[in-house]
């Protein structure tokens, strides 16, 4: 074989093992997205202390641009 051909088939293969390892790496994502994690939950904020962080950060808003003295 030609050194050229020799490159080509080396890229070729190359290509295919980076294709091939790709797939296997989102596969294991996938598997590992279903997994729960134990002790890692989310808890749900309040409507009440969301709707109170909203009114105090336009209160510092409002204070920034000096529209309430």
């Amino acid at each position: 074989m030609d050194p050229n051909t020799k490159k080509r088939m080396a890229a070729a293969i190359a290509a295919v093992y980076r294709y091939l390892r790709s797939q296997e790496e989102q596969q294991l994502a996938m598997v590992g997205m279903t997994q729960e994690i134990p002790g890692l939950t989310m808890k749900v904020p309040s409507l009440w202390s969301v709707s109170g962080r909203q009114a105090t950060m336009e209160m510092r808003r409002l204070l920034q641009l000096r529209m309430v003295r």
